[in-house]
């Protein structure tokens, strides 16, 4: 019948293919796992940490990387006329010139390569490295981010496309936190805004768990600021100042010159005191004498009376969203961190993004 026939030709030209990709991915790995036989080493991050690689290889992968080892501009020549020179000699001069082409072009290829990496992390750039040798990366919410912006700089389209498509599933309790400070790092990358966005919707509708977990206190402090400000933040008001409490303890156990008191005062503005029932208030919250006794009275007042308090001082600093766009902008100085602008922005319009320029 036609179809076992069909079937018979699909065997013959299977039977013809053969394919080790997962062979030739392991020999990729081990080429590049052996600096004697490596041409260029990155020395990457803080600490310069050697990363070895075959240029021909990242050219091939890499057209950022093919311009930044093949395509150097040369360097221009001088437009005065040369010195009139010994007729024997100018011909011994031109006899020997091809010569001494030939053994430039030679040696120009061997010629090992140092490349200073300051834009990644060593463990962001190497899993880098590996995809382009091999083909193959795990893909981990710890490096997400920075792998993500490295292929856009670098231009791996397809892997680009893929640390894309696993930002929606590795946005979990458990890594929020992580994927968070890692965008400090990235800020200034275009890839970075789209996950901040998505991280910071998740950080909305699930607000009382992520404000529990111990790694809230590895946030920056303008971080943590902008995200108690949230309006659209579902948690309840007692839970955030507990979370304030926890970070502040946090950031004075590693700076024993900070007064815990001074520390906390930095977030209290975005606690909205008067929701916390009193009795939770004069239990929790005043005898710890962490929150001026101003903000207890209003709170108290409020809740007996709402119109005897002004609202303006309740929450002064609630941050509202229009169109949903998640347009805060965090401009808040951080005296306790990094001072990088870290924004929820959906939209990349207006930002600066790194061109694929190569030149590292």
């Amino acid at each position: 019948m036609p179809e076992a026939s069909g079937s018979d030709v699909a065997d013959e030209s299977d039977y013809s293919i053969f394919e080790n990709k997962s062979g030739l991915a392991e020999d990729m790995k081990f080429l590049a796992s052996m600096p004697e036989l490596c041409d260029v080493t990155f020395l990457v991050g803080d600490t310069k940490e050697p990363i070895c690689a075959v240029k021909a290889v990242l050219a091939a992968r890499s057209r950022v990387f093919q311009k930044m080892f093949y395509q150097a501009p040369s360097p221009q020549r001088k437009k005065d006329p040369p010195p009139k020179e010994n007729k024997i000699r100018l011909f011994l001069k031109r006899s020997s010139e091809p010569l001494l082409n030939m053994q430039n072009a030679a040696q120009q290829p061997n010629q090992h390569h140092t490349v200073i990496i300051e834009e990644f992390e060593p463990d962001v750039f190497r899993q880098l490295i590996e995809y382009i040798h091999t083909g193959c990366v795990t893909l981990q919410p710890r490096t997400l981010l920075g792998l993500m912006n490295a292929a856009d700089y670098y231009g791996l389209e397809q892997l680009r496309k893929a640390c894309t498509g696993f930002v929606q599933c590795c946005i979990t309790v458990d890594t929020v936190c992580a994927l968070l400070a890692s965008a400090e790092r990235y800020i200034q990358y275009k890839c970075t805004k789209s996950l901040v966005h998505k991280v910071f919707e998740f950080v909305d509708e699930h607000g009382n768990e992520v404000l529990n977990l111990g790694s809230f206190t590895l946030l920056p402090q303008h971080v943590v600021r902008l995200i108690l400000a949230r309006e659209e933040l579902r948690a309840d008001e007692f839970t955030k100042f507990q979370a304030a409490l926890m970070w502040s303890k946090k950031y004075c156990d590693s700076n024993q010159n900070q007064d815990l008191k001074e520390v906390i005062g930095n977030f209290l503005e975005y606690i909205q005191f008067h929701k916390i029932p009193a009795n939770v208030l004069m239990r929790e919250v005043h005898p710890l004498g962490l929150v001026p006794s101003s903000i207890i009275v209003n709170a108290l007042a409020y809740q007996a009376d709402p119109t005897s308090v002004d609202p303006g001082k309740l929450s002064p600093h609630r941050v509202k969203h229009q169109d949903r766009s998640l347009s805060v902008q965090s401009s808040l100085q951080d005296q306790y961190g990094s001072n990088t602008s870290l924004s929820s922005t959906g939209s990349d319009e207006g930002s600066d993004e790194k061109q694929h320029s190569g030149s590292n």
